[in-house]
């Protein structure tokens, strides 16, 4: 039995019998690891090895938690919660309402693409701007799982598109990797290789949208915290001191390229703002770092998961088995190396750490095949991205969740993960295997 295939399904049904996250992970890789002939005691400290690898991004995770609680006690998402509510209008205006509810999936939408290319910070926006909104979303009767599939939608498409910030990192690690396998390309060939899967994404979302979750959803209005809300009354001064720091956050994040030091710019600013007195600055940060600290822990534990995997090399072997299959079929070797990607990223739960895992292996394989270079970065591009959306370790369904679980209506994988696995990894390998047997 392969090693990976094996550590993946116990992994994934572990998680979709509710055990946590962390446990799944962790029992996954141990079964992997034994299953490709790697002893116990091996196995455990390869996994504890590669625990480290995630350390910075768990650390990353925590502060964005407490700078999100820090911001909450200038008054800023009180008022965005007022503005909103005005938006959304007398109860019963039921076409007001409708609008509302476009308006603020579109703003949630625009936010979420923005957060990979134009600011790119990544996830930090969701605990800034989600909790606050909930009431909102109740009140609208949105399905949490929509908004979930909108972010993810986010999170994901414009870095398999657009080349430009987290989009630029993916794009230079596809060509990097695939130039090292002994695939020169141009880099203006990926957007164009990308440009039907990414396609695929967007008849996910629309399906989502008009389809799966157009129905009205009832949750409970429950507090965020058990002291009532963390939101405060704002003031003109809290408002303006709170953006002072989100720009600060984002200014030092973009300038030396780190989300901690990031994190610490903005909760520095909200200090000296007296949003926060010294006496509670402490209770305040540790509030927020234990709403982010289930992605951290789930990224660490997913670290020391490729970890094993990765040496068991059984995915070279899985890869060879498909190969055996193939036979020299275009379309078949296209498909199943599209199911291999997703395999792989679903256990993993990154895009980005995928592609050097699969390019030395996929490349060789493509141009045995005959695949055009433009059918080559499709394939590649797209096995990458494959399993982003679904995986229980993917900060781009871990985001979602930590944001919509606030006051525990939202499960991580029945509400976030298995939402959009089904609406998006269906349309990327249809899309994808689609782009591989045109281009």
């Amino acid at each position: 039995m392969n090693a990976v295939l094996i550590a993946v399904l116990v992994m994934l049904v572990l998680s979709l019998l509710r055990v946590n996250v962390v446990f799944s992970l962790a029992i996954g890789a141990l079964t992997g690891g034994l299953v490709g002939g790697i002893s116990f005691t091996d196995t455990v400290n390869i996994y504890t090895e590669g625990l480290g690898n995630s350390a910075s991004v768990a650390l990353s995770y925590a502060l964005l938690g407490g700078f999100a609680m820090a911001v909450s006690k200038t008054g800023l998402p009180e008022a965005v919660v007022r503005l909103a509510l005005k938006i959304v209008g007398r109860e019963g205006d039921n076409k007001r309402k409708a609008l509302s509810k476009v308006l603020i999936l579109l703003i949630i939408l625009i936010i979420s693409c923005f957060s990979q290319n134009v600011i790119p910070v990544h996830i930090a926006f969701i605990p800034l701007l989600i909790p606050p909104l909930l009431k909102v979303f109740n009140q609208l009767q949105i399905d949490r799982r929509l908004v979930a599939t909108v972010i993810t939608f986010g999170l994901i498409t414009p870095y398999m598109f657009l080349p430009a910030g987290f989009g630029k990192i993916y794009h230079d690690i596809v060509f990097t990797n695939l130039k090292a396998s002994g695939l020169t390309i141009d880099k203006g060939d990926i957007p164009i290789a990308m440009a039907l899967p990414a396609f695929g994404m967007v008849v996910g979302l629309l399906f989502a949208i008009f389809i799966s979750y157009r129905k009205p959803r009832m949750y409970q209005d429950i507090g965020i915290s058990s002291d009532q809300e963390n939101n405060q009354a704002y003031t003109k001064r809290g408002i303006i001191f709170s953006l002072i720091a989100i720009v600060a956050a984002l200014a030092v994040q973009i300038l030396l390229d780190s989300m901690i030091f990031g994190a610490l710019a903005g909760i520095v600013v909200v200090y000296f703002s007296g949003a926060i007195k010294w006496s509670e600055a402490d209770s305040v940060l540790t509030d927020g770092m234990r709403m982010m600290a289930f992605i951290g822990f789930v990224m660490l534990s997913a670290s020391g998961f490729a970890k094993v995997i990765q040496e068991t090399g059984d995915v070279e072997a899985l890869v060879k088995d498909s190969a055996a299959l193939i036979g020299g079929n275009q379309i078949v070797g296209a498909f199943l190396m599209l199911i291999i990607g997703l395999l792989v990223t679903m256990g993993i739960g990154s895009s980005f750490s995928t592609i050097p895992i699969i390019a030395t292996i996929f490349v060789p394989l493509c141009i045995e095949l005959g695949m055009s270079p433009l059918a080559t970065i499709a394939i590649i591009g797209t096995a990458g991205a494959l399993g982003d959306a679904g995986s229980p370790a993917s900060d781009s369904t871990l985001g979602p969740t930590s944001g919509l679980a606030v006051d525990r209506q939202h499960n991580h994988i029945w509400d976030t993960c298995i939402p959009t696995f089904l609406h998006y990894n269906i349309p990327l390998i249809i899309f994808g295997w689609l782009a591989a047997v045109i281009l």
